[in-house]
């Protein structure tokens, strides 16, 4: 499948759940409820196979590690300035916790960052992009994850255990990039056949989508405008600053230069969405400032992305 139509196909599987779980929100007895569910259909069976058969089918090489420690350094930039300044912000605990987790999570995905790389830079920035995210797994299942069950115990007075944060079924897609690794070390070739990839993807964003629709609500976009106000200024101000003068201060090549100033200034992740659902940590909140912030990055960053790349490309 060409990458113009997987784009057009998975802009269409954002778009047509997102629109499906609002209209069926008013029409479940319990949302939330389903949504968990979907969720953790999704953890437990779709995103595992779709991490192992992806990490497993990689060519690695030395050099190319200072993409997704890029990554890295983004996503830790940006939980540690939603940390600073949340204590600026008036909501409860769980509301600030899930601001730190939308700040720290960015889409730097095919959905929105790899499609740029791939739009601006062609199959080579797509491809540098993918590797950009490998970061994502370890990060997301390794620390955000323990983080937002922490501060969901936290709330609710119930911290919970080493066991509790590592040995969980909502850990399957690291357990999933894990063994691929360890296929790669002991020199096993991922098979040749027919694997369903972009099936399993669309499905899985979709229903990702579809949950993002059942949490969403209109009422709740002003009753937290200092978060976005707060979360537009770490990702499209903050951290694309520090990141255009740190690789400045490097002799890197060209287009992993400019791959990593791309994925600097993408709006928060729908996994900030995921965690918020799955930790009862404000999740209409949460879903109010994935939707508002990647409309600003559409509507404000992205036109000024097309003229000034051209100026550093």
């Amino acid at each position: 499948m060409a990458p113009e139509v997987r784009f057009i196909l998975f802009q269409a599987i954002i778009i047509l759940p997102f629109i499906a779980g609002s209209f069926l929100k008013s029409r479940l007895d319990d949302p939330s409820r389903i949504a968990k569910k979907l969720l953790t259909l999704n953890i437990y069976c779709l995103d595992p196979a779709i991490i192992l058969w992806s990490i497993w089918g990689l060519s690695f090489s030395f050099s190319m590690l200072i993409l997704p420690l890029a990554g890295l350094f983004l996503v830790t930039g940006g939980f540690a300035s939603g940390k600073l300044l949340s204590p600026l912000l008036s909501g409860d605990s769980r509301r600030k916790s899930i601001f730190t987790i939308s700040s720290s999570l960015a889409n730097h995905g095919f959905t929105m960052g790899g499609f740029l790389c791939y739009l601006f830079m062609g199959e080579r920035g797509l491809g540098l992009s993918s590797l950009f995210l490998l970061y994502f797994t370890p990060y997301t299942f390794l620390f955000i994850f323990p983080y937002s069950r922490m501060a969901s115990a936290g709330a609710s007075g119930r911290m919970p255990g080493i066991r509790q944060n590592l040995l969980t079924l909502q850990n399957m897609p690291l357990y999933a990039a894990l063994s691929a690794l360890l296929l790669h070390g002991l020199g096993i070739h991922r098979p040749v056949f027919a694997f369903p990839l972009d099936v399993l993807l669309m499905l899985s964003i979709g229903l990702y989508y579809l949950t993002l629709g059942m949490n969403f609500s209109f009422g709740r976009i002003l009753a937290v405008k200092q978060e976005h106000f707060f979360l537009g200024l770490i990702k499209f101000i903050m951290l694309p600053l520090i990141t255009l003068v740190i690789v400045n201060l490097f002799s890197l090549d060209h287009d992993i230069k400019t791959v990593i100033l791309l994925e600097s200034c993408m709006p928060a992740a729908i996994y900030s969405v995921v965690s918020a659902v799955l930790f009862d940590l404000d999740p209409e909140a949460a879903s109010s400032m994935f939707v508002v912030n990647t409309l600003a990055f559409i509507m404000l960053v992205l036109p000024l992305l097309f003229v000034l790349m051209p100026w550093i490309h």
